[in-house]
């Protein structure tokens, strides 16, 4: 399989390294890509908080967890395909 790594500040960068950290941790594909960093801090404090809400939410109110866990999911992927594109033009 090909993997294409650039390089920012003479680290390697590959866009699924980023896209998978930004889609199990919000924001941590950011911090990984060193370009967006407080953004990457800032969604990976709230990926926390929204976690604990989400799970406090799954014995509260079960029947709406579905829904925050779609809304959830949907956000990762745009987030990883973000932190993909990210890494993918940081050489250009």
């Amino acid at each position: 399989m090909y993997y294409e790594v650039f390089t920012i500040g003479g680290k390697m960068k590959n866009p699924w390294i980023a896209a998978i950290l930004n889609f199990f941790l919000a924001g941590a594909g950011y911090i990984y890509n060193g370009k967006r960093s407080s953004l990457g801090v800032a969604l990976t404090l709230g990926a926390l908080i929204l976690t604990y809400v989400e799970l406090q939410l799954q014995t509260a109110a079960p029947a709406l967890f579905p829904l925050m866990f779609g809304a959830v999911f949907l956000i990762n992927t745009f987030l990883a395909i973000d932190g993909y594109q990210e890494a993918k033009h940081i050489s250009s």
